[in-house]
């Protein structure tokens, strides 16, 4: 099917014309016909980069009647890049609409201007929850006449915090609506809002529910925890025409991996919630540019932003959230195009790394991390083909050329080839003369703590075995909790529990290896809070140097949780 087959209006099929666009991704094939003929709420589920914001905006264009000026179609998004973003594409998609007037609205702008705006008229609001609710507040903005509402990255906004105001900016627009509401994933809370507020809304879904982009490749490095940043070098120098993000946990380590990568002559710069507005577009104006080819970002100062032909995201950390993952690898391979995301990770977050695998529907390819030859030659070989690619301008250059000539006589073809490839390229070889490998492998069971400590088995010289299942914090899920599980499980109070690590919507236990199976069969038969549980075993320690690992940051031996008899 072609856009000039859907039955778009002569105005938006000269707009999409002049952007290029002659076939639809799957989601606009689904979206756009069903939007044109029926007035229906729909329920997307799509990863970034899938055409959404065309998907929903040319049918709703299309019915905007520009004889009144009163707004007819509402669009929230998470993040302020992400509204102007979809503001830039809808003006694009509308540009041959005579008396179509689109309002942008976001925080940290000037409100009054925005104001203005709104009083001078416009059909088309596209606006950030936290913006849209203040102006509601203040009678600024009439919703009253809203024929079509959409609610585009909605696991965005939920995970940002936005509910309340989501709820708040609904009620203030007609019941007698259509909504549309697109996420990357299908929570509870989403559906909570299809629930409440969308009727009988058709579902279409492009890719598996919850999974990852199908053109992604997610692979993994495992290393000392020590050696995270070295083995971040060299992931970066692999890929000599990177453009990509680094993600970091922290602003903290967020500004510590970005300042010491300008320092060693890197093209990043560091994107985290200190920086203030200007600074953060000025920041986001170099990278879409590509002046700027790494970005180092925390997830919440990343979100929603809109940036095309991403090659790589980088894991510096693996997110707490599974879910988050799926929004950091979603910002490459957008478009049709292939991305890699990479993730650098040491033997501590195996488990983490399994549960992720788990909820993308993917598995992660083992990578070592390259070593100093392999980088050298990556590096030697793409500057020779960028330099077979130039363009010579005979007309700029010749001038030179005499007196060019005359400087090398002296050497042979040979000899100008090895001293201009030394030139740019001994950088590079002077770094990894003496590097040597950061891999661990991951095929063994020794554990790795943060200092590279090994440690396998319990005081008692126990083995242990890691379960992972799926209930976090999120269902209210505590240590005590998980204690209550184990020994239920078991019929054992005296079971010796190791480490407890609780994150969002999944978590991990270490028991006894001889005990795991019959743990792991039990708890698969529990619920906990109406929440069917999963459990499966991850991995197996083995050794005898348990001790070691469990020294605090003092050096002071943390106690082994043991339930008495």
């Amino acid at each position: 099917m072609l856009f000039s087959e859907m039955g778009l209006s002569p105005e938006i099929l000269r707009g999409v014309s002049e952007l290029g666009f002659v076939e639809p991704t799957p989601i606009q094939e689904k979206v756009i016909p069903l939007l044109l003929n029926e007035d229906r709420d729909v329920l997307g589920l799509a990863q970034t980069g899938t055409g959404k914001t065309a998907a929903f905006g040319l049918p709703a264009l299309g019915k905007i009647d520009t004889a009144t000026t009163t707004p007819q179609l509402l669009i929230l998004s998470p993040t302020r890049e992400l509204c102007m973003q979809i503001g830039r594409d809808l003006e694009n998609y509308s540009k041959f609409i005579n008396n179509l007037k689109i309002v942008m609205v976001y925080g940290g702008a000037p409100i009054d201007k925005q104001i203005m705006a709104l009083k001078r008229g416009a059909q088309v609001v596209v606006a950030t929850p936290g913006r849209i609710r203040d102006l509601i507040n203040r009678r600024k903005v009439n919703l009253s006449e809203i024929k079509t509402m959409v609610l585009d990255e909605a696991d965005e906004m939920l995970r940002m915090g936005f509910r309340e105001e989501v709820d708040e900016i609904l009620k203030e627009t007609p019941r007698e609506k259509t909504t549309l509401l697109f996420s990357a994933t299908m929570s509870p809370d989403i559906l909570n809002i299809a629930k409440k507020y969308m009727n009988d809304p058709a579902e279409i879904t492009i890719g598996k529910k919850n999974a990852s982009a199908e053109n992604v490749r997610h692979i993994y490095h495992m290393v000392h925890a020590r050696d995270r940043y070295m083995a971040l070098k060299r992931v970066v120098d692999f890929y000599p025409e990177i453009y990509g993000i680094v993600f970091c946990r922290t602003r903290k380590e967020t500004k510590d991996v970005a300042a010491s990568l300008m320092k060693e002559g890197y093209n990043a710069e560091a994107l985290h919630g200190d920086l203030t507005q200007s600074q953060r577009d000025y920041v986001m104006q170099k990278f879409r540019e590509r002046t700027l080819r790494v970005l180092v970002a925390t997830d919440v100062a990343a979100r929603g932003l809109d940036v095309t032909d991403l090659t790589h995201v980088i894991n510096y950390n693996l997110p707490d959230d599974t879910e988050n993952y799926n929004h950091r690898s979603g910002r490459t391979g957008r478009a049709g195009k292939d991305g890699i995301a990479v993730s650098i990770i040491n033997m501590k977050e195996k488990g983490k790394l399994k549960l992720i695998e788990r909820s993308i529907k993917k598995k992660f390819d083992y990578q070592p991390v390259p070593e100093g030859k392999v980088i050298c030659e990556r590096q030697l070989f793409n500057m020779i083909e960028k330099v077979s690619n130039s363009t010579v301008n005979h007309e700029r250059i010749d001038p030179y050329m005499d007196k060019v000539y005359e400087m090398l006589s002296d050497f042979s073809k040979e000899d100008i080839i090895k001293r201009f490839v030394s030139e740019e390229f001994n950088r590079f070889l002077d770094y990894y003369k003496n590097a040597g490998s950061l891999n661990v492998d991951p095929s063994k069971a020794e554990r790795e703590d943060n200092d590279g400590a090994k440690f396998s088995r319990s005081k008692k010289g126990k083995s242990m075995s890691r379960i992972i299942f799926n209930l976090g914090k999120g269902k209210g899920l505590s240590k005590k909790d998980v204690i209550d599980l184990l020994v239920n499980a078991s019929g054992r109070k005296d079971i010796e529990i190791g480490q407890i690590e609780i994150f969002k919507r999944a978590s991990s236990v270490e028991v006894e290896s001889k005990l795991a199976k019959k743990v792991i069969a039990e708890l698969n038969r529990r619920t906990f809070k109406g929440v069917n549980i999963e459990a499966e075993e991850n991995y197996e320690f083995v050794g005898n140097d348990f001790r070691d690992r469990n020294k605090g940051a003092r050096g002071k031996k943390k106690k082994r949780q043991r339930i008495a008899s």
